[in-house]
């Protein structure tokens, strides 16, 4: 509302007996408030719904078991949807649930176009769909896209010879003079990336499982199959798609090998140093240039449909710079995440500069950023250790949900859970098989979800489930955690509540501030109603309190309980603030 309407209303009031004021000025302020409301509601649906969203990921086979079975399914998900409501969450990313043999728990796709049997059928699925729509949530969906699974009808026939319809569906060449592989190629699961096939006479590739033989998508007939199959899933109802491992599209055609690479510089992201697969640059393998050209083929069929997202997981030599062009120009895909922040660094510096780096190279893309996922040790156990804290998975949480970009969330990650310790009787995860007992795998992530304390299998399952329950996960079960007015799961709804009450803290830029005391300090500023919010947001990386500066200058310090400090009786002018361990606190700037 204009300055001179404001001062007319006071006029007004003036001329009015005092018995009518107060009637008049309540009817003012409520149609200035509504005014307010409906300038940030309107400039808020020009964005699009999933810049600054919370994703939700659900690993199905541990989310709820709807046939006790002892594996999660789609009915569990959807018997449990008014959980996943009450999280405030904008979307939820769904882990493969197609036909599959299993070998990798669902990423060797077998049918694309089919849901598993021990998921359910497609009309859960659509059932599914419906109920999101109720609560005006998304659903993404994981897809497969740079291979599949050894039993999929594609890769059958193109394994009997080198003249069938499929014959150059899949990455297939010679042997070298000797016999061994055609060049020096590792699969991240261990071993050589070649596989002999004897019909053929010849080697395929795989990137990952030998059961996963990469399809080869030089192949113009392969992308507009792999594009048909997407089509089939737009057309279902889905809201967007993660796509996974997206840059392993293409290879490099001449098959050149990759160069060495030293010690020094071995850094696992998404699979540890000690696995030869990091003892490479992988720079013929995957990221090549013709997979740019494929990003915009897809999102030309995305654009056909209206408000689908397209999430790519990118992992690269240089997953920043990738993640920056594969987001390019409002043509590529719309988001990309990476592993970047789902390592063992835990540091505001480290942190800092990674959102940085990615910040100056990605000049028109919008970041997506998740600290943890399906495959990776749980962060309360990576960045806490053993005796983490629970402020600690409240301040994480709160930290996520303030970075510029949209968040993917990990089921489990609002209860606090930590990494479940998994036996090698127990351990169902090929990748840990491998590489026991330097690394354990990823099933201690990925337990199923304890729904209730007292219930056998934390009340996830009346059968076994495929993976144990953790004990320690049963104390903190959701029926647990819901009288709790301060635990993490209340602390975490409490957040995504709040957060929305700031654009800025949805979709304004960020603009980090240089500390020395391990604190994460930036500030998030957006045009509200044609006026700058700016607000500041502080993180104490520290397990102890520290005493932290005032920063810029404070229109008011913000309650942020119970996930961070409630600051608001905190003196705007006061030169210092006390900050506890692994805490913070909100402000308004001028």
């Amino acid at each position: 509302m204009h300055t001179y309407a404001v001062l007319l209303n006071i006029l007004v009031f003036i001329s009015y007996s005092a018995s009518n004021l107060k009637t008049r000025l309540t009817e003012v302020i409520s149609t200035m408030s509504w005014a307010v409301d409906n300038q940030i509601e309107v400039a808020m649906k020009q964005i699009p719904w999933w810049q600054g969203a919370i994703i939700y990921q659900i690993y199905p086979r541990s989310f709820m078991d709807g046939n006790n079975d002892g594996i999660g399914d789609l009915n569990g998900i959807i018997n449990k949807f008014d959980y996943i409501d009450k999280l405030g969450v904008d979307a939820v990313w769904i882990s493969p649930f197609f036909k599959s043999p299993m070998n990798d728990f669902g990423y060797d796709i077998s049918d694309y176009r089919d849901v598993d049997p021990i998921f359910g059928r497609l009309s859960d699925f659509e059932q599914l769909i419906a109920r999101a729509a109720q609560s005006n949530i998304k659903i993404i969906i994981d897809q497969v896209l740079s291979h599949t699974s050894d039993q999929h009808a594609w890769f059958v026939e193109s394994r009997k010879d080198k003249t069938n319809d499929k014959a150059d569906w899949y990455v297939w060449a010679d042997a070298k003079p000797d016999g061994t592989a055609p060049n020096n190629w590792m699969s991240i699961f261990g071993g050589t990336a070649w596989q002999w096939e004897p019909r053929r006479g010849q080697y395929y590739l795989h990137n990952f499982l030998t059961s996963q033989p990469d399809l080869n998508f030089h192949n113009e007939e392969v992308r507009r199959a792999v594009l048909d199959n997407v089509k089939f899933w737009l057309d279902k109802g889905v809201g967007g798609f993660r796509l996974d491992a997206i840059n392993f599209c293409f290879h490099d055609k001449e098959l050149k090998d990759n160069p060495a690479k030293p010690a020094a510089e071995r850094a696992g992201r998404g699979f540890s140093e000690d696995n030869p697969y990091a003892y490479q640059y992988h720079y013929y393998n995957n990221t090549q240039p013709e997979n740019l050209a494929f990003m915009e083929e897809l999102r030309q069929l995305f654009d056909q449909y209206d408000d689908v997202v397209s999430l790519g997981e990118v992992s690269s030599e240089d997953s920043l710079k990738d993640m920056a062009l594969y987001t390019q120009g409002n043509k590529r895909l719309n988001m990309a995440y990476s592993f970047e922040l789902l390592t063992d660094d835990f540091s505001a510096q480290y942190i800092k500069d990674t959102i940085n780096s990615l910040e100056q190279q990605m000049t028109d893309g919008w970041p997506c950023w998740a600290i943890s996922n399906h495959d990776v040790q749980r962060v309360m156990t990576r960045w806490g250790g053993d005796n983490a804290p629970v402020q600690l998975a409240k301040m994480l949480t709160a930290m996520l949900g303030s970075l510029r970009g949209s968040v993917c969330t990990y089921q489990g990650e609002e209860l606090g859970l930590t990494e479940s310790d998994i036996s090698f009787d127990e351990l169902q995860d090929p990748f840990g098989k491998t590489f026991w007992p330097q690394f354990k795998g990823r099933d201690g992530c990925r337990t199923p979800m304890p729904w209730t304390k007292e219930h056998e299998h934390g009340g996830f399952s009346r059968s076994q489930p495929w993976l144990p329950v953790s004990t320690q996960h049963r104390q903190i079960a959701v029926d647990q955690q819901e009288q709790d007015p301060d635990s993490v799961l209340n602390s975490f709804r409490a957040f995504m509540t709040w957060r929305k009450s700031y654009p800025a803290l949805v979709h304004g830029n960020i603009e980090f501030i240089d500390t020395s005391d391990n604190t994460l300090v930036f500030t998030r500023t957006a045009t509200v109603a044609g006026k700058a919010q700016t607000v500041l947001a502080l993180f104490n990386f520290n397990n102890h309190a520290i005493t932290s500066q005032r920063f810029g200058e404070v229109v008011a310090y913000l309650d942020a309980s119970p996930f961070l400090l409630n600051a608001q009786a905190l003196d705007t002018q006061a030169p210092h603030i006390d900050v506890p361990a692994f805490s913070g606190y909100y402000a308004l700037l001028k």
